[in-house]
């Protein structure tokens, strides 16, 4: 594949982004690659050119450089809607699970990808519609997670749930989460979930304080077709995606989620596996005290 037209995006206000881009951005001139700044890089950077929307950017270019932690990577990837332009995505700091190549390594894994010399991991992602009576109402593209929970009345809430069809069970507990592999080290994992390998096809299924000790995380195939019932008329419940989008949802709503046909593909760094990212991230095998 060659790459002629990079699209930039970057946490909003973050102080690096004013020395990163331009630097960047000389460094694609030279390669005499065409280039796009999403609103959010132009506005912190001053630009007299207001920059394009993400999802603009998304359809016109070969690559994406993604510059900030994993909030800014999964902004980005929703924005991709159903392309599939390959990421880079650089950490400027913070945990980053998904942003895991440093700032330091972005011009030698760029010219590696500009050699033709990259390979990308499909990151599978959750495609989440809300049904009313009169139909949908909404629908969501998420590549960590779904999660059902509630406002801020501290009450248990209450889920049906189905898989193809199949009554899974009666949930009561503070909300659901439905996590792709991607997620499974987010919120899923703080509220008891397992570890799974990005490129393994699930789904995991995760209560949130379940009122039932006996309800656990499951594990489903990702080929699976979920649906979950609201059974609240007074509590607030919440449908939030990735951490960074909600709605509200009313009694009686229905939640259909299914994994997206489209998936997001994630320039991977040639020297690091999975296993090397989760010891350094978790701090697995470190003494503490």
């Amino acid at each position: 594949m060659q790459i002629r037209k990079v699209g930039i995006t970057s946490k909003p206000r973050k102080p690096e982004v004013k020395e990163v881009v331009p630097q960047l951005v000389e460094w694609l001139r030279s390669r005499r690659a065409d280039f796009l700044l999403d609103e959010e890089t132009a506005a912190n950077l001053g630009s007299s050119d207001p920059g394009l929307a993400r999802a603009e950017i998304s359809a016109w270019a070969d690559l994406i450089v993604v510059l900030g932690g994993d909030g800014t990577l999964l902004a980005t990837a929703r924005s991709l809607n159903r392309n599939g332009v390959p990421v880079l995505a650089v950490n400027l700091g913070g945990l980053g699970f998904l942003t895991v190549i440093p700032l330091d390594e972005l011009y030698s894994t760029l010219d590696m990808v500009f050699a033709g010399n990259f390979s990308t991991e499909r990151r599978a992602r959750i495609e989440a519609e809300v049904f009313r009576s009169h139909g949908t109402v909404a629908s969501f593209l998420a590549l960590n997670d779904i999660v059902l929970n509630k406002g801020a009345i501290a009450r248990l809430l209450d889920f049906d749930v189905w898989v193809d069809g199949k009554f899974i069970t009666s949930y009561k507990s503070d909300g659901l989460i439905i996590s792709t592999p991607t997620g499974s080290t987010a919120y899923s994992l703080a509220a008891g979930g397992p570890v799974i390998v990005p490129t393994v096809s699930a789904f995991v299924m995760t209560p949130i304080c379940a009122h039932t000790l006996t309800h656990r995380p499951i594990v489903l195939p990702d080929s699976a077709n979920i649906e979950i019932a609201m059974k609240n008329h007074q509590e607030s419940v919440y449908l939030t995606v990735d951490g960074q989008e909600a709605v509200e949802l009313r009694s009686e709503d229905h939640v259909g989620l299914r994994r997206s046909s489209h998936f997001v593909e994630l320039i991977q760094p040639p020297h690091k596996n999975y296993f090397e990212i989760l010891r350094q991230k978790l701090k697995w095998g470190e003494r503490w005290g």
